[in-house]
C-alpha cells in the first residue's frame, strides 16, 4: 500500500513545484502597469492589486522594505497566511504641497459675511494668533479638527481651481491668501505651511499565490 502511494505523492509534489515555478515566472514577466492586466488574465485564481506606497505617509516596516527595493524586484513576507508577493512596478519622486485652510461655506453664509470673516482671520493671524486655533474657530468642514491642516497634497488631489492657486501661485511658507471656488460655493483662507517637497512613491503589485 505504501509503495503504491509513493508515486502519487511524488507526482503531487512535483506538480506543485512546477506550478509555483510557473507562477513566479509569470510574475517575473510583469514589468509595467499594462503587464499587470495581462498577468491577471493568465492567472485568474490569483488575487491582488496595485497599491501605492508614499514615503511620507507610510511609515511601516513593510513600507521601509518596499522603498529599499529596486524597480522590478519582488519579495514575499513569511508572516502572511498565504504566500503574498510585493513587486515594485514603478518608483517616482512626486512634488507635494502642504497648506492649512479655513473653509467657509457659501451655501450657509453670504459672500459679504464670508469676506468679513476672512478679513478677521487674516487680521488675527497678523496679530499673532495661531492659524491652527483660528481654523478650529472659523472653519466649516472636517479640517477644523486638525487646525485646518490638509496634509500633503499633489496634483489631482484638489479641485482644479484650488490646485491651480497652490501649484502655480509661487507662494512661500507663511504666505496667507484668500481663494474662491464659486462653482462649489467654497471660500478659503489659505496658509502655506511647508515648502514644496519631492516625495518618493512606489507603485507595487501585491499578489497572493493561489492555493494548490
Amino acid at each position: 500500500m505504501l509503495k503504491s502511494l509513493l508515486p502519487t505523492a511524488l507526482f503531487l509534489i512535483t506538480a506543485t513545484v512546477v506550478a509555483q515555478d510557473n507562477f513566479e515566472r509569470s510574475l517575473d514577466s510583469v514589468q509595467t502597469l499594462d503587464d499587470v492586466n495581462i498577468f491577471f488574465k493568465k492567472n485568474k485564481k490569483a488575487k491582488g492589486k496595485v497599491i501605492v506606497f508614499n514615503e511620507e505617509k507610510h511609515k511601516t516596516r513593510m513600507a521601509e522594505d518596499i522603498f529599499k527595493m529596486s524597480v522590478g524586484s519582488k519579495k514575499y513576507f513569511k508572516d502572511s497566511p498565504q504566500k503574498t508577493y510585493y513587486k515594485v512596478i514603478e518608483k517616482h519622486e512626486i512634488p507635494y504641497y502642504r497648506v492649512s485652510c479655513v473653509y467657509l461655506d457659501g451655501n450657509k453664509k453670504s459672500i459679504e459675511n464670508i469676506n468679513s470673516l476672512r478679513q478677521d482671520v487674516i487680521s488675527k493671524y497678523g496679530q499673532g494668533y495661531r492659524f491652527e486655533d483660528l481654523a478650529k474657530q472659523y472653519s466649516m468642514d472636517m479640517t477644523a479638527k486638525q487646525g485646518g491642516d490638509m496634509g500633503w497634497l499633489t496634483k489631482g488631489d484638489m479641485h482644479p481651481d484650488f490646485e491651480a492657486a497652490i501649484l502655480d501661485g509661487n507662494y512661500s511658507v507663511n504666505d496667507i491668501f484668500t481663494l474662491d471656488v464659486p462653482e462649489s460655493k467654497a471660500y478659503y483662507v489659505v496658509l502655506v505651511t511647508k515648502d514644496k517637497k519631492l516625495i518618493e512613491e512606489a507603485k507595487v503589485l501585491k499578489v497572493t499565490e493561489p492555493r494548490k
